[in-house]
This record gives structure tokens, C-alpha cells and sequence, in this order.
């Protein structure tokens, strides 16, 4: 695994000849080694047509190669980080919560539109996290940002779980979401807990959950 966790804010990453790594810009802050940093221009982030309609919706998050023999020390705004070990599945994180993740992994593009429908694009704005949502598919190592700490739940088709959607930080596995609501009386007299949405996703895997409704 290239990644070790030096602290709760930081992670040290291995690079070696042949080994690819990427990594939000501005994420480095120190290495030792022959390593070179070069900004990744190629739409990476599902292809072509995916990158443009990140980039008209105002979601797209610029990163960087990562490439040479030598360790880097990645962190970014103080943020908590939480590596993720992927053994063939698929990691559905926001763009801005990558810090660093293996270039092994295989990049795509969600749009919640397709995962719920109408609703699934209502979960997009309602969470802050916008229309569309980073996939990361296969074998290796992705080290995700959040505030607080992050917490792993497991799911499994008998204990779905409901999240709120401004606490979600990523989840992996066969897993379906969907927006749900709790809206009773208690909200419309203005004496709600303020959870009127909840996230509430369902199958086999697990969903990772900050420790702060903050966003990034």
C-alpha cells in the first residue's frame, strides 16, 4: 500500500518508477526522492464529455501526476484524512474530499440524476455536493479528506442506513441511495430537529460519515 498515515491530517505516499499516483493540487507538502508534480490536463475524471459537464457545472477539481522514486507528504487545509482500501469495488467520493489515490484505479463519473432520478439530483443540491459524483473502480489506495474524523459503517442488505446528507462523506460496494424525507408535523410547526432529508442508502458495503455537517 503506498499510503501511511503519519497523523490524523497527513499521509505519506510511496512512489516508485512504474508506479502512478494522483493528487489534488496544492496537496503537497513536502518529499524526499526524485519526484515530479505535473498538472493532469487529460480528463481524467470519466473521459472527455465528463470533464466538460463537471466543468459547466462548476465541479471540477484540477489534479496532479505524480511520478518518480521517492516519499511525498500529502495534506490539505488542515482537513482530517482517511485512507480507503479498495479490493475490486467501486468508491463513490466528491471530488474536492480527494487528497491522493493510486493510479491504478480506474476514473469515472456519476450523475446522481441516474441513481434516483429527479430525486437523485434533489440529494445533489440539497447535500452541496452538486449533480455529479467521482467514481473510483478497482484495486489500490484512496485517501479521502473530511472534517472531524471519519467514522465506517457497514451496510448490508438486512440494516440499510440513513445518513445526513451533509455528514456523507463516500461509500463503496454494491450500495443504492436515494433522498428520503422525514418530514412530520414537529417540522411544520418549526419544532424539527432540522433532518428533514435524509440519505438512506442500501445493499453491501459500507458508507464513511464525518464527524461535522461542515462542508469542505
Amino acid at each position: 500500500m503506498p499510503f501511511r498515515e503519519i497523523n490524523s491530517k497527513m499521509v505519506e505516499a510511496t512512489v516508485a518508477p512504474g508506479l502512478r499516483l494522483f493528487s489534488q493540487r496544492g496537496a503537497m507538502l513536502a518529499y524526499r526522492g526524485e519526484v515530479s508534480f505535473t498538472p493532469n490536463t487529460a480528463g481524467g475524471q470519466g473521459g472527455l464529455m465528463s470533464m466538460i459537464g463537471r466543468r459547466v457545472a462548476n465541479e471540477d477539481t484540477p489534479l496532479m501526476t505524480v511520478e518518480g522514486n521517492g516519499t511525498v507528504l500529502f495534506g490539505h487545509g488542515g482537513h482530517h484524512v482517511q485512507v480507503i482500501n479498495l479490493t475490486g469495488d467501486t468508491l463513490c467520493v466528491e471530488a474536492d474530499r480527494l487528497l491522493a489515490f493510486e493510479g491504478t484505479l480506474q476514473q469515472g463519473t456519476l450523475f446522481l440524476g441516474s441513481q434516483g432520478g429527479v430525486m437523485g439530483m434533489v440529494r445533489g443540491q440539497v447535500s452541496g455536493q452538486g449533480l455529479f459524483t467521482t467514481t473510483l473502480t478497482g484495486h489500490g489506495a484512496v485517501a479521502v479528506m473530511a472534517h472531524g474524523g471519519v467514522f465506517e459503517i457497514p451496510i448490508t442488505p438486512q440494516r440499510p442506513v440513513h445518513v445526513d446528507p451533509q455528514a456523507y462523506v463516500a461509500h463503496h460496494g454494491d450500495v443504492r441511495n436515494k433522498l428520503s424525507t422525514a418530514l412530520g408535523w414537529r417540522d411544520m410547526v418549526g419544532r424539527g430537529s432540522g433532518e428533514a432529508f435524509q440519505l438512506e442508502l442500501s445493499g453491501s458495503g459500507a458508507v464513511y460519515v464525518q464527524a461535522s455537517e461542515e462542508k469542505l
